[in-house]
């Protein structure tokens, strides 16, 4: 019995350009909405969207930083800025107290009279590298026109009204936006450590493009119907997305009881996930998924993180109350509504000292 993988799905009959039915892009939505429900993690087929000449490129922009000498990158320290905005050193950023083996460089939305004196409120650094802010800015523009197109979608595989999908597009028009580009040295034979330790996302979705490496992005499912899968496959080995064979990981994090699968990056997909966010608004039936990354190569990821507006309110949403899952699954009781702005501040704190959640 093959283990569980991540479903793959195309936003294609979404985008403004497309012919698709209203029947193709319903079905696009309910493939959403499952994959939100059962895995929480998904490849998103963006193909038809943007140009692998586009994601090529700011590949090569972040070697080219990357490779700059200590000192030169050290310029731009999160210290410069608000902490938040800005280089970390290899083993700065940390999870769950232990330091994490990447090196990365950090961008938020920027905000009206920065000041860096106030948390999240400070200017984003560029490195003095050519076309870098340009393709950058450029990528951000295109992730936040994607995380539009995905909201909407997910809306529709919700069964919310029109009016209702108005009223949540309100509340990520002006999304808070995060991007990160990580460099990831080799991890040495014998680490003890991660790349990227263990931690949920606390935003809305996540839009990873991931480099080729395989066996790097792994991520932890709970799901009942997928664990019965996972625990029919006793070869001791797996297949990954793109069909290598790879070592079964453990079936459990800390008390949790799951199976860590692999996510390796597909051509043409970026690796998408929902975040705590989308726990509030689903309460509960939408959970944001355990991930870590164990990188054994020597290269460059570029994660997005569309997020809602600084100051949102998130709530429960009164569609999910009509579902059918609402009666035939146990949903938790009401979540209390956040601040996003807020729920945020609480957590960024923690990336750079002893704590946990993160941007990764």
């Amino acid at each position: 019995m093959s283990p569980p993988s991540l479903p793959i799905i195309s936003i294609a009959p979404y985008l403004p350009t497309s012919t698709a039915s209203e029947k193709q892009k319903l079905e696009t939505s309910r493939a959403l909405h499952e994959a939100c429900r059962d895995y929480g993690f998904f490849y998103l087929d963006i193909s038809s969207f943007a140009d692998k000449s586009e994601t090529d490129e700011l590949t090569d922009l972040a070697r080219e930083f990357f490779a700059l000498p200590q000192d030169v990158k050290d310029r731009l320290s999160l210290r410069n800025q608000d902490n938040a905005r800005g280089y970390a050193r290899l083993n700065e950023n940390v999870t769950q107290g232990k330091a994490d083996a990447h090196e990365g460089l950090d961008f938020y939305r920027p905000v009206p009279n920065p000041d860096k004196n106030i948390p999240l409120h400070g200017e984003n650094q560029w490195p003095d590298v050519s076309h870098f802010r340009e393709r950058y800015q450029r990528w951000t523009e295109r992730m936040q026109e994607l995380g539009l197109l995905v909201m909407e979608a997910m809306s529709v595989g919700l069964g919310m009204t029109r009016e209702e999908w108005k009223q949540l597009r309100s509340q990520v028009d002006h999304s808070f936006w995060v991007m990160r580009v990580i460099g990831y040295p080799p991890l040495p034979t014998g680490h003890d450590g991660f790349s990227c330790g263990a931690h949920r996302d606390y935003g809305c979705l996540t839009f990873l493009y991931a480099d080729p490496t395989k066996s790097a992005l792994q991520v932890f499912l709970q799901n009942p119907s997928l664990l019965s899968k996972a625990n029919g496959h006793t070869n001791g080995h797996t297949n990954g997305a793109n069909g290598t064979s790879q070592p079964i990981l453990p079936t459990e994090e800390g008390s949790e009881k799951g199976v860590w699968i692999y996510a390796d990056p597909i051509p043409g997909c970026v690796v998408c996930n929902i975040g705590e966010m989308w726990e509030i608004w689903t309460n509960g039936l939408y959970k944001s998924t355990l991930h870590r990354v164990l990188h054994k190569g020597s290269n460059y990821r570029i994660p997005f993180f569309f997020e809602p507006n600084f100051d949102a309110l998130v709530e429960p949403l009164a569609a999910i109350s009509r579902l059918p899952e609402a009666d035939s699954l146990e949903i938790d009781k009401a979540r209390k509504p956040v601040v996003y702005g807020d729920f945020l501040l609480q957590k960024v704190g923690s990336n750079f000292s002893e704590g946990g959640g993160k941007y990764s």
